[in-house]
């Protein structure tokens, strides 16, 4: 069956929901928390969450992974983490200095918990063949298209043309690739497998799960936006309204066009569309909607996303569904 990987999405992928999607039979990756002193809680409640199942783990794991943000994270204190829960995988993202970030990380975490596997995500060619030519290759690379809800690369392609550009100049690397970008249901999946992938990672289709650490202002305008190429947009807007803009040159996140970002380009102030984003904040769940100003992070498949469902089961129906898919496909050929 093919591996469906829930997105270490930050504050919105915690324990509940990564336990879920393992229990069903994938592989589940939380965020680091909030906050720094967030890390070793979330770990300490999965391995709770866990500890009732009859999981099989090799070399006593913890299955499920967590992802950083490395430009942003603390290398010691996410060491400590590792190396007192062992993780089974941990995601690496958005390194400042580039391969020698994702060096030191990648040497911190063998060197904190040996067998644990080393998941970079990459957006580019040239990031995916840096990364697999260094002196400390990924385990696994996520190749994500620009489709992807959230941060990423202001420039790229989606996955249906990066993912084979990455696997011919990979060549004789033998990395395996989860694809990840705008993937949302079983369909997307069959179609990554088919392009050479070994799986899928999915992170809006998540934000529509029971488990979600998620507003119901937030989750409303993920099942709400219809047509999502033309009503998400990449931007750097909503880091700026926010006060963060400490993010590396050359990112910026998908979200959902709301007031915000149509007062923005239609000519608005930068300090009072800010204002009126800061009045926005301390309206709740009303903060979102038709003429909401707040960020809704969403990849571009959201128009595919109807309900809201137990994360396991969105596991289970994405791979029944990639399955039909793939055995429609064989029978026109």
């Amino acid at each position: 069956m093919p591996l469906i990987v829930g997105a270490p999405m930050r504050i919105f992928a915690g324990p509940a929901l990564a336990t879920t999607i393992t229990k069903a039979g994938g592989i589940g990756f939380m965020g680091p928390g909030a906050k720094a002193s967030d890390l070793d809680s979330c770990l300490s409640e999965a391995k709770s969450l866990l500890d009732t199942t009859s999981i099989p783990t090799v070399n006593n794991l913890l299955p499920v992974g967590i992802g950083f943000q490395t430009f942003a994270a603390d290398l010691t204190l996410a060491g400590q983490a590792i190396q007192k829960h062992k993780p089974c995988a941990v995601w690496l993202f958005v390194p400042r200095e580039g391969q020698k970030e994702l060096d030191a990380w990648s040497s911190m975490i063998k060197g904190a918990s040996p067998e644990t596997k080393v998941w970079i995500q990459v957006g580019s060619v040239s990031q995916a063949v840096q990364a697999a030519g260094s002196a400390f290759p990924p385990d696994v690379l996520v190749v994500q298209g620009i489709d992807a809800g959230g941060h990423g690369l202001a420039k790229g392609a989606g996955v249906i043309s990066l993912l084979p550009e990455v696997l011919d100049e990979l060549g004789d690397f033998d990395i395996p690739i989860i694809a990840a970008g705008g993937i949302t249901d079983g369909r997307g999946v069959a179609a990554a497998l088919s392009l050479g992938a070994v799986g899928v990672a999915m992170g809006t289709r998540f934000l529509a799960a029971n488990e979600a650490k998620i507003s119901k202002g937030y989750q409303g305008d993920v099942l709400s936006t219809r047509d999502g190429g033309q009503n998400t947009v990449r931007t750097t807007l909503y880091d700026h309204l926010a006060g963060r803009t400490d993010w590396p040159h050359g990112y910026d996140g998908r979200n959902v066009v709301n007031r915000s970002v149509l007062d923005h380009e239609s000519g608005v102030e930068f300090e009072e569309n800010r204002r009126l984003y800061e009045e926005a904040t301390k309206k709740g769940d009303q903060g979102w909607g038709q003429n909401g100003r707040m960020t809704a992070y969403v990849g571009s498949g959201v128009g595919l996303i109807r309900e809201v469902v137990e994360a396991g089961q969105i596991v289970k129906t994405a791979r029944t569904q990639a399955k039909n898919s793939l055995e429609r496909a064989r029978s026109v050929l």
